[in-house]
């Protein structure tokens, strides 16, 4: 028998690729309808305050122009009587737009326009005179740290920092010891797909929202919360998402304006937020964090404290967990961990790439660096010195952990061993060459998760789930798990996301959706088999009768014996003998929560960068990277090895060229627009080299599948900060890097 059908593991093309590439795929902002009409929304110009007045005599007076929605003539929605929490919210009152005439922050959507067509509602939108009094606001964390608090409440997977030992003790006996503060502005999003929210009415009431998300049954649940309208009423789709990074998380605003027209108006409405207005929707938070490091001469750990402030909004406590990886990473018996906010007057912060890891490693591995240096150590055997199999917050064993693997494999295909450890050694004329190091680590996590399959007797096989591909390759990586475990070509295979009518799926985002929605998946076609066996043991003379699941394979479209693969039968033979026209299955996987509890559950990665100063200048070009992954099982090589590389890009972009510009004087971003907020161009990006290291895991989920989305980022920045000092001599501890930081 020939096994033509083993896909996971293997380099398999995107199932999804030609429809993206031929336009095929429909984003939200491409359905369109008869009589479809625009809305434009106007954002306020102040960031604390109160409307006074909302003049739109002059834009309602334009033929074509249906309505102008204000928080005047809003009422009467389920939300203003009732509470509403979406999947990602975080403590505190979620914001209900055009409700109030209190402005809380700069660029707070004031007014919806909606024309009969884009180009009439954006200029009606320019006539829209808003009237304010203006309060004094507050922008500045490090100009407030004195008002900062303890979070209140708990947003999910929010870890409380946990502190052990005698910090104080031991950091006072350590003979060699560093303080260092590491800071970083707002850092956004800025996917290249616009939020947008495309309405489509009928006559009896119902609308179908095409919305660009990473949850679409969180699309629905706020549709439904908000407006007090049945499931039967309203339908979510969002096949197709031009990437989102954490920005599709929680729904965005784009979707209450688009809905709340659409059922106003009884006609269907199309709301796409500008460039501009996408810097209005949450960001990394502004977070200042200090380090406080003791060791012994032989590098041994023997004291950390981790401190960290974020900036959050006036009306939510987001949180991060930022500090949590220096009380996990290395072995040290005293740690002191402390996480505070600060209310600020801008919008809430958002879940992006790596929430909490890429802020509070890069302040770990840059301190960690600075010990190195202090110690007279190489970087990457001071980590060797304090490698712990153990989490040490949780003292748990990990379920896996192949970090020393990615270790010695990064630096030896990095050629780490020829490193000439004295800053500014490596020069060549006005450039300055250095290398650096760092760890990444994240969490390995599971979500709950559903799948249906359903199989027809032509030998096709659909599988769905309410999931999401924002990009990552989800519609590849669960076609491939479905197909290798029925055993059928892929060409035969269909599987089905972005539906609010599908199977429960958590939101897209912690690397999370591979190991959980694909467990379900298996887990469906899993009870495809059994079906199939089943029928098959029916089928007169037949020579299944007797054998349980685990005694027969799927290969090639067929099934046989596992022991004689000479006895076989195809899967189309077996419908169409039994006369069955289809089998249909839900699957709900449980995991294993007595044996996971027993884990600490977690991706690692190395990276090793080498980066070139111009010494006259001070501009930097990354010229190399190499980074190795512990991540479980590799479905796709090919689509995880693009996660990485993504991951590593933005590491780049968010060292030398992110910077969300905040003017303290109006309380707003100011470089909001592609032009200004720098990110890297292809003459940016050079050699990436990444390894994924071998790791069996059958703790984290029955395939063994850890998640590759946001570990590609985590480490990056800091190891691009430690190569700069390499280079230089000059230690910079603000993100982003740039050039004037350096002369």
């Amino acid at each position: 028998m020939n096994n033509n059908t083993n896909y996971i593991g293997k380099p398999v093309n995107r199932v999804d690729g030609y429809a993206k590439v031929t336009g095929g795929a429909k984003y939200a902002a491409d359905h369109h309808a008869r009589g479809l009409c625009y809305g434009v929304v106007v954002s306020a110009g102040i960031a604390k305050g109160k409307i006074l007045h909302i003049d739109t005599t002059e834009a309602m007076q334009l033929e074509g122009v249906f309505k102008i929605f204000t928080h005047e003539n809003v009422s009467g929605l389920a939300w203003f009587n009732h509470s509403y929490k979406d999947m990602d919210a975080p403590p505190g009152k979620h914001f209900r737009y055009l409700q109030t005439d209190t402005i809380t922050y700069s660029q707070q959507p004031v007014a919806l326009v909606v024309a009969e067509t884009f180009e009439l509602a954006r200029y009606a939108a320019s006539l829209v005179k808003v009237t304010y009094k203006a309060d004094a606001h507050v922008t500045n964390l490090t100009g407030n740290l004195d008002q900062a608090r303890p979070p209140k409440g708990k947003k999910s997977g929010f870890k409380k920092p946990s502190s052990r030992g005698h910090f104080d003790k031991a950091f006072t006996a350590a003979p060699v010891t560093l303080d260092a503060t590491y800071f970083h502005g707002a850092e956004h999003h800025n996917p290249m797909e616009m939020h947008a929210t495309t309405v489509l009415y009928y006559k009896n009431g119902s609308i179908t929202v095409y919305d660009k998300t990473q949850g679409i049954l969180n699309t629905q649940s706020y549709v439904k919360s908000v407006f007090g309208l049945s499931g039967r009423k309203v339908k979510a789709l969002s096949p197709f998402v031009g990437g989102a990074f954490g920005s599709g998380l929680r729904p965005q605003y784009q979707l209450f304006m688009a809905v709340l027209a659409s059922l106003e108006l009884k006609r269907s409405v199309k709301v796409m937020l500008t460039r501009q207005q996408m810097f209005s929707l949450g960001f990394r938070p502004i977070t200042q964090q200090s380090l406080s490091i003791g060791s012994m001469e032989d590098g041994s750990l023997q004291a950390i404290k981790h401190e960290a402030v974020s900036g959050t909004s006036q009306f939510e406590d987001y949180v991060e967990n930022i500090v949590n990886w220096s009380g996990m990473l290395y072995h040290c018996k005293n740690v002191k961990q402390s996480y505070q906010l600060v209310s600020l007057d801008t919008y809430t912060p958002l879940d992006m790439r790596a929430p909490g890891a890429v802020t509070g490693m890069f302040g770990l591995e840059c301190a960690m660096d600075e010990l190195a240096y202090k110690l007279n150590i190489d970087p990457l055997e001071l980590r060797y010195i304090n490698y712990s199999v153990e989490d040490g917050s949780m003292k748990k064993p990990y379920s896996s952990k192949a970090l020393r693997d990615c270790y010695q494999q990064a630096a030896e295909r990095f050629g780490w061993s020829q490193r000439n450890p004295e800053p500014r050694s490596m020069k060549n004329g006005h450039l300055l060459t250095g290398w650096g190091m760092a760890t990444g680590m994240w969490d390995a996590m599971t979500v709950p998760a559903r799948a249906k399959a359903t199989f027809t007797a032509d030998g096709r096989l659909t599988v769905g789930s309410a999931t999401a591909d924002i990009g990552t390759g989800t519609y590849t990586i669960m076609t491939q798990i479905a197909a290798e475990t029925l055993g059928l070509p892929m060409d035969n295979v269909t599987f089905q996301l972005g539906d609010a009518s599908l199977p429960y799926a958590y939101l897209e985002g912690g690397s999370a959706t591979a190991a959980s929605v694909g467990t379900a998946v298996q887990k469906a076609c899993m009870q495809v088999r059994e079906r199939l066996l089943d029928l098959a043991k029916d089928i007169p003379d037949s020579p299944f009768k007797g054998l349980s699941v685990a005694q027969v394979s799927f290969a090639d479209g067929m099934m046989f014996m596992t022991e004689t693969p000479a006895n076989f039968i195809h899967l189309k033979d077996i419908m169409t003998l039994t006369d069955t026209g289809e089998i249909n299955v839900t699957s709900t996987p449980l995991p294993n929560v007595f044996k996971q509890m027993k884990y600490a559950k977690n991706t690692h990665a190395a990276v090793f960068v080498e980066v070139q100063v111009d010494e006259e200048l001070g501009a930097v070009k990354v010229t190399r990277v190499v980074s190795a992954v512990a991540a479980g099982r590799i479905l796709n090589p090919k689509t995880a090895r693009s996660q990485i590389m993504g991951g590593i890009v933005w590491g780049i972009s968010g060292a030398l060229h992110e910077e969300s510009v905040l003017d303290h004087q109006f309380g707003r971003f100011i470089n909001h627009n592609y032009a200004e907020y720098h990110i890297p161009v292809n003459l940016d990006i050079n050699d990436i080299d990444v390894i994924f290291v071998e790791e069996q895991d059958d703790v984290v989920n029955p395939m063994g599948i850890k998640g590759v989305g946001e570990i590609g980022q985590v480490g990056v920045a800091a190891a691009i900060a430690n190569a700069i000092y390499h280079a230089t001599g000059k230690r910079i501890r603000e993100l982003p890097i740039t050039l004037d930081k350096l002369l």
